[in-house]
């Protein structure tokens, strides 16, 4: 299949490709080539208009006057035809003259052609250049049978080309200008777009810049609008980011005094199970309270890191150790790190909870049978980026969920059901620690299974 390339980020997209793409998206170019054409259409019809208006009105009135002026120059040439008065009328204006009879056959300019205006065709089919009765304006005949033709001088309008590239320059000139013109007053929608994508990323710490405060134009009203548009979410974020905490900190009490309870009931064989049950659900919501609490803070702004030398292979194996205690797989955990290792400075305990819940949701997804789960610590972009790669081999993920995945509370509910996937916040979480430590986290189906990949800058 041949591959289509992107005029915007590829630049060996052919020119035609990109100038296309150019027209068809940016507003600019459309407005000038807008006015380009409405300044030529009304050009071009004016100046027919008066051009047709004037020549109509111009040959009744000039003809009595060009009959004359030819009637004296032919008669300033005389009969027979006098040569040295030809050329001296010749001389003095910008016109041609041709004498054709019985005894003189002369031309004034005999390298140019006869123009259009004297030739037998025109002669009588043109009013200017003939009349009723089909004599021409331009051709006078002498006494003695010599025919004198008058024509304008072709070598006079030899500055017609300069004065065409002079006209051409002026218009590409006016059109730059134009384009200048109007890429400064639509420079504020470039404004209005960046404001956008950072209000989308969450930021709303800078606002978008109003030209003319004081008087804004209709740009300056819309980001304004937008402005005050992006106030309100974030009152409302952090209306419901502070709600969600304090519901979060009150519910920890009821929750401890019910597992402090549960705990003194008598462990009778008639109760066990009914508070082995109490005590798991219990424990569920109490991570659940922890997870959301730590989504929170990460989430913020200002998301307070401890960095701090950490040795990501022991804390790897910690983690791994930690597990066994909850999953019987987790010892089979494959671990591969990449030889001489350093220490990097991360935070310890976003790390340990990120490995926690990367490693704890390959273990759910792990088919019996196949092969455990594998975590691989390298480094990459030479030394600069820290990679944690974990990846099981189960039966991965639809496509159309990958870009959900790391969405809270999104659960993929024809892949992985809630007995097996939790509540939705593992993968949000470590997604919420890649972004606080300015790394990033991918994931793929690696066929079989999930991979999932985060990088992390090391920091010196």
């Amino acid at each position: 299949m041949k591959q289509i390339c992107s005029p915007i980020h590829d630049p060996n997209c052919p020119w035609h490709r990109r100038a296309r793409h150019a027209v068809g998206h940016s507003l600019r170019i459309r407005l000038v080539l807008v006015f380009m054409a409405l300044a030529v259409t009304v050009a071009v019809t004016f100046m027919g208009g008066v051009q047709k208006a004037v020549s109509v009105g111009w040959r009744e009135a000039a003809r009595p006057l060009l009959m004359d002026y030819v009637d004296r120059l032919a008669a300033e040439i005389g009969s027979p035809p006098s040569i040295e008065r030809a050329q001296a009328i010749a001389n003095r204006l910008p016109l041609t003259l041709r004498i054709d009879g019985p005894q003189i056959h002369w031309a004034s300019h005999p390298d140019q052609q006869n123009p259009d205006w004297v030739s037998d065709k025109v002669r009588q089919e043109d009013r200017w250049t003939g009349d009723e009765n089909g004599h021409s304006l331009l051709r006078r005949t002498t006494a003695d049978g010599h025919h004198i033709e008058f024509g304008l001088n072709a070598l006079s309008w030899d500055k017609r080309p300069r004065i065409a590239w002079g006209t051409l320059t002026v218009l590409l000139l006016l059109t730059a200008l134009a384009y200048v013109y109007v890429r400064h007053l639509l420079r504020p929608l470039d404004d209005i777009r960046q404001g956008a994508q950072r209000f989308g990323n969450g930021n709303f710490a800078q606002p978008i810049p109003v030209r003319h405060a004081h008087r804004p134009d209709e740009l300056g009203q819309l980001a304004e609008t937008i402005n005050t548009m992006g106030d309100d979410i974030h009152q409302m974020l952090e209306a419901k980011r502070a709600l969600l905490l304090a519901m979060s900190h009150e519910l920890r009490s009821p929750l401890t005094r019910a597992r402090l309870n549960t705990e003194l009931l008598p462990e009778t064989t008639d109760v066990q199970p009914q508070r082995l049950a109490l005590m798991r659900d219990l424990g569920e919501m109490a991570g659940l309270i922890t997870d959301l609490l730590e989504s929170e803070r990460l989430a913020g702004r200002h998301a307070a890191l401890h960095r701090e030398p950490t040795d990501v292979t022991e804390l790897a194996r910690e983690v791994v150790a930690d597990l066994c205690s909850r999953h019987a797989g987790a010892a089979d955990i494959a671990l591969h790190v990449a030889p001489d290792l350093p220490s990097v400075r991360l935070d310890r305990s976003r790390l340990r909870l990120l490995l926690r819940n990367l490693l704890d949701n390959s273990l759910r997804h792990s088919e019996s049978g196949a092969f455990p789960p594998e975590l691989h610590l390298r480094l990459a972009d030479e030394g600069r980026v820290l990679e944690l790669e974990v990846r099981d081999h189960g039966r991965g993920v639809p496509p159309e969920h990958l870009p959900h995945l790391a969405q809270a509370f999104y659960r993929p509910d024809t892949a992985r059901q809630r007995a097996t996937g939790g509540v939705g916040l593992g993968l949000y979480l470590c997604r919420l620690v890649a972004q606080a430590h300015d790394g990033q986290l991918h994931m793929r189906n690696a066929e079989p299974g999930l991979s999932v990949t985060v990088r992390l800058p090391v920091v010196e």
